[in-house]
């Protein structure tokens, strides 16, 4: 994947001006999670597609301007204009998915649906939450996935939202599940 490092909005507007699709990572260099994303989005090997990329410690006008208040985000540009915007870092196979244009919750207003939030909290040594994210990542649903051994503040968020300090546990929309309940999840993501 090529990618193109832009440090103003004007740049950007000219990066993306003309192209049919195009895609934005705002990230903070040094951060955990927007490490992750651009080192999983260079991961994903896919040649048809320019990653314009802003780093937001130098760059401050792109965000504004888009109304992006996280990073990092990917923003999805049709024809200049705005349809998508996923924050976190995802998995490689969540953004080849992204990059092909089958999403979920892409061109939402489109097609009539509502794009889905879905936080999962894992732990590195959790056999269940491999299970999860793989079933996460077979369907095609975009998550952000929050390490609670290594994120203190989140793992605290997560037993206040849940009751519950076990992993994996996942918030759809703000809905908690705790444990893999597959018939749960696919009753809040509408997979049949």
């Amino acid at each position: 994947m090529k990618t193109l490092a832009v440090h103003s909005y004007k740049e950007l507007e000219a990066a993306i001006s003309g192209e049919n699709r195009a895609f934005l990572l705002l990230y903070k260099s040094g951060s955990e999670n927007s490490d992750c994303a651009l080192e999983r989005l260079e991961k994903t090997n896919v040649d048809a597609h320019t990653l314009i990329t802003a780093d937001v410690n130098s760059v401050r006008d792109i965000h504004e301007s888009l109304e992006v208040t996280t990073v990092p985000s990917l923003v999805v540009f049709q024809k200049g204009k705005t349809v998508n915007i996923i924050k976190g870092c995802q998995t490689e196979a969540a953004y080849r998915s992204i990059f092909s244009g089958q999403e979920i919750g892409a061109f939402a207003g489109e097609k009539g649906g509502k794009s889905k939030q879905v936080t999962v909290y894992t732990t590195p040594t959790c056999s269940w939450c491999t299970t999860l994210k793989t079933y996460l990542d077979q369907n095609q649903v975009r998550y952000r996935e929050i390490n609670v051994a290594s994120d203190t503040a989140a793992a605290e968020a997560m037993v206040r939202r849940s009751g519950q300090q076990g992993v994996p546990q996942t918030e759809i929309n703000g809905q908690m599940i705790v444990g893999f309940d597959k018939a749960r999840i696919n009753q809040l993501l509408e997979i049949k």
